[in-house]
């Protein structure tokens, strides 16, 4: 089991809920391509969603990553959701503290299900030892200068334990690890509650705490590791990540930092 350090202590101790969960949508579909794409399409629609509507699919089909990749997911096996967030408290120009956030929030829900320490591969893939968990897409939706909402796509592995062979050796679930089926309602309903804390946290103006522990998180930190840059493998230690969410890597003294564009890791 992973040590908690007392800044995460910090984050899971605070008891100010905004209720942003409680009494909200909870929307089920039984079959969907995509619960991001239905949650975007809902959004489109003259009748406005509250914050905190949540979409669960038992069946999605074409799921997405990030850089265009898919979600493969069992049905009826896995957490995959969408949820509507509205931080129009925050500046567009720090985006990357939502995602730090719930980000941090996955990570710290699984640590305390799984009793084991989980870590965020940059910028926002949830990872058991070297094995993908989960991952998370988010889409932003601006007005203007205003930041109007963000659709926050959630999968995790959870009772499904067979895998396609092309990722079955660096991809683990809950069950593989617990021995035992989870009850996905309960899991959603849990999930939330560390989503909500982080968000109130936003809203309180808590960043930097927010970004400090999203660091202490991160998968490979401090570790010399091969990256693809520009389709050149090369060795790095991974350092940190800027405010802006660019990944630092420390090449024989010389930091650089990259977008997820730019930058590869070799698994």
């Amino acid at each position: 089991m992973g040590t908690i350090t007392p800044l995460t202590l910090f984050v899971l101790q605070s008891n100010t809920f905004s209720g942003l969960f409680e009494g909200q949508n909870v929307i089920t579909l039984q079959r969907t391509p995509s619960t991001n794409e239905y949650l975007k399409n809902e959004l489109s629609k003259s009748t406005p969603l509250r914050e905190g509507t949540v979409i669960m699919a038992v069946d999605q089909y074409a799921g997405r990553g990030q850089k265009g990749t898919t979600w493969q997911s069992e049905p009826g096996k896995n957490v995959t959701c969408s949820l509507l967030l509205m931080p129009s408290f925050l500046d567009p120009k720090h985006q990357f503290d939502l995602t730090a956030a719930i980000s941090l929030a996955i990570a710290q829900w699984l640590e305390s299900l799984l009793q084991l320490s989980v870590k965020i591969k940059w910028p926002n893939d949830m990872y058991v030892g070297d094995r993908k968990i989960g991952g998370i897409l988010i889409e932003n939706i601006l007005k203007g200068k205003v930041w109007k909402s963000a659709v926050i796509g959630i999968g995790i592995n959870v009772n499904q334990t067979e895998f396609p062979p092309e990722i079955q050796a660096h991809t683990t679930s809950v069950k593989q690890i617990l021995h035992t089926d989870c009850d996905l309602t309960k899991l959603l309903t849990d999930l939330c509650q560390y989503i909500e804390r982080v968000y109130t946290a936003l809203k309180r103006g808590e960043n930097n705490t927010l970004l400090t522990l999203y660091k202490q998180h991160l998968y490979r930190l401090g570790e010399l590791h091969p990256f693809l840059v520009d389709g050149v493998r090369v060795e790095g230690i991974l350092s940190g990540v800027t405010e802006t969410g660019r990944l630092q890597v420390d090449f024989n003294g010389h930091t650089v930092d990259f977008d997820i564009k730019e930058i590869a890791f070799v698994i």
